[in-house]
């Protein structure tokens, strides 16, 4: 049998449908892992811990800043939306897409893949004041105060550290599977 030469918009278009599926598995998991998987917080202005954060932490690194900045942007905008907290959809989406580029960015820089602790962790330590400060000026514009989104920020430490500590040791372990080994 010949082989046939397949032409490159064939695997530019594959390539284009295999990315835009992996980026919407990436925010279903960040959807669910926020609305299924949440802790409703006593203080602040109603915000939640919940799991989406190292959803979103894994998506970036292990797939890269587009797919995380997307996954958790659509993810967890997604569950503002139907979740009954639609004011807070626009600032979601804006710190979410924010803190998953950075993530994916930092630990996708100097030619590593989401491959070293190190930038793994560094990336979402640096995108977390980046996630806080956003949704504190977004709480501020919405409750026209300066001073009560303060109330907010401990538990935005506690939802970003809780995602940190769960998303790294998931990341080592999905990195040594044959589908990373061999894909990235």
């Amino acid at each position: 049998m010949q082989n046939i030469q397949r032409p490159s918009s064939y695997t530019k278009s594959r390539t284009k449908t295999f990315d835009l599926v992996i980026t919407a598995i990436l925010a279903a998991l960040v959807f669910v892992a926020t609305m299924f998987i949440n802790l409703k917080l006593p203080f602040g202005q109603g915000g939640l811990i919940h799991l989406g954060t190292s959803m979103l932490f894994i998506s970036a690194i292990l797939f890269g800043p587009k797919k995380g900045a997307l996954a958790g942007a659509i993810g967890m905008g997604l569950f503002d939306i139907v979740g009954g907290w639609l004011i807070w959809a626009p600032t979601t989406i804006i710190s979410r897409a924010l803190q998953g580029f950075i993530v994916g960015k930092i630990a996708w820089s100097k030619g590593h893949n989401g491959d070293n602790i190190g930038f793994n962790i560094l990336g979402a330590v640096v995108s977390m004041p980046v996630m806080i400060a956003v949704y504190y000026i977004g709480q501020a514009i919405m409750f026209n105060s300066w001073v009560a989104p303060l109330a907010s920020i401990p538990g935005d430490v506690i939802q970003n550290i809780v995602g940190l500590i769960i998303a790294i040791p998931v990341c080592v372990v999905l990195k040594k599977t044959p589908y990373f080994k061999r894909n990235f």
